[in-house]
């Protein structure tokens, strides 16, 4: 799976909007706003009427945790005062912890009065979700986190298999105990069901009447996108705070917003000498993962995929953008690309190929330059007819080609790979 992190704006949405299906200990009416660069404020106000006669919390939301220690939430504040601290702030750099970063981005919703704060988190890992709750929540959850209770609940098991009464503390009884147990059933549900893979409410109100959340992190399982885009909408995963995108990564995002293929990029480190050009979201994770579990993360040099049975001229494209970055910068021990995926089930090999023949092409004298080896694995409709070509292509530009079909492991060119530019293999 790809995690990828999401505005607070938009996870408060899919909670009030969906979560309601799964739990009626919810009390939320869901609203919020968002307030950007191009925000016009008269235009603001009449799209959300609410924010006039009411106390409002203010806060940036732009991926980044922490805001009440960073004196980065304005509470109990009335939509004058709310305007003028965002316009104080709006395209200001600020610090957070080691990353500096323009805010952009703020959240704007009504204040909640409360006494007693609540924490909860689910996280997905291999093998299965995570859930943590703690009646001792807030800014100061972690120095308190010897009060955080968990339970994990597998991946093939629904939390109805689930003992919560070793998630709940003993004190909390009544009708308080029984508007959790349905909060927490139902949230878990909520997050299976729309593709998360970590949500954290962080704090949240309990009460006898229900939930309210206060505030939320959230990430989702990009690859999930084909069974919950209904749920997300049109969902936008902005970028880390702090990092800005290449001219690059803004080309392929554009290629991405046009095509209903997945076009993804991110730059890592460009001097890197390892370089993927991955078929599959779920694949491109793999492939990332085996080369930093074998030590050379520091070496790889970018991050993305290209799936959903992209045309040639589009697969050329990103072909292309790849190969212009991989060779910028030569090193005088070369460097490796990796053109790998799974086994596609309706992505035809021999065309994606072809695009990516045209591109390396192109890129003949500089991929001698700069040293490169590839390296090959795919299988799927006509990927012998692909491979072949690949073969060919090795023979006829005079550049090492290694290729494999699906009975070769589908990472196990990483460390052929690897070993060819000289890196020792634990």
């Amino acid at each position: 799976m790809a995690q990828r992190g999401i505005r607070e704006y938009d996870a408060k949405r899919m909670v009030a909007r969906y979560l309601p299906e799964f739990t009626s200990a919810l009390k939320y009416d869901g609203k919020v706003a968002l307030v950007t660069p191009h925000t016009r404020p008269s235009k603001f106000k009449a799209e959300n009427e609410w924010i006039e006669n009411i106390k409002l919390v203010v806060k940036p939301d732009q991926l980044f945790g922490k805001r009440g220690k960073h004196n980065l939430i304005l509470l109990d504040a009335t939509v004058e005062e709310g305007q003028k601290w965002i316009e104080e702030r709006m395209n200001k750099e600020v610090t957070v912890g080691k990353v500096k970063g323009t805010l952009t981005h703020f959240i704007v919703e009504p204040y909640v009065p409360h006494e007693q704060e609540s924490y909860i988190s689910i996280r997905s890992g291999r093998e299965g979700d995570t859930i943590n709750f703690s009646i001792a929540g807030g800014i100061h959850v972690e120095e308190n986190w010897d009060q955080v209770a968990l339970v994990q609940v597998p991946a093939l098991s629904d939390i109805e298999s689930v003992n919560l009464d070793v998630l709940i503390p003993k004190g909390l009884q009544g009708r308080q105990r029984e508007v959790l147990t349905d909060f927490v059933k139902g949230l878990f549900r909520f997050y299976r069901r729309l593709g998360f893979v970590f949500l954290e409410i962080n704090p949240f109100k309990l009460s006898d009447d229900g939930v309210v959340p206060l505030d939320m992190v959230a990430k989702l399982d990009d690859t999930a996108a084909f069974e919950c885009a209904s749920y997300w909408g049109n969902i936008e995963f902005p970028a880390p705070f702090g990092r800005i995108s290449s001219t690059e990564e803004k080309y392929i995002s554009e290629l991405d917003e046009k095509t209903g293929a997945s076009l993804k990029l991110t730059v890592l480190n460009p001097d890197g000498r390892v370089w993927l050009m991955v078929a599959g979201g779920g694949a491109s994770v793999i492939y990332t993962d085996t080369v930093v579990d074998l030590g050379y993360g520091k070496e790889l040099a970018n991050y993305g995929e290209y799936s959903g049975d992209p045309s040639k001229d589009e697969t050329r494209e990103y072909a292309r953008t790849i190969l212009d970055l991989m060779t910028r910068k030569s090193h005088p021990e070369g460097k490796c690309l990796l053109i790998g995926g799974g086994i596609a089930n309706f992505t035809d090999v021999a065309k994606t190929f072809t695009g990516i023949i045209e591109a390396l092409t192109e890129y003949k004298k500089k991929l001698i330059e700069n040293k490169i080896k590839i390296f090959v694995r795919r299988g799927g409709p006509n990927y012998l007819e692909g491979l072949e070509n690949m073969r060919i292509l090795g023979n006829e530009l005079g550049v090492p080609i290694e290729v494999y079909g699906p009975e070769t492991h589908m990472t196990k060119i990483v460390p052929i790979a690897l070993d060819s530019l000289g890196f020792k293999i634990s």
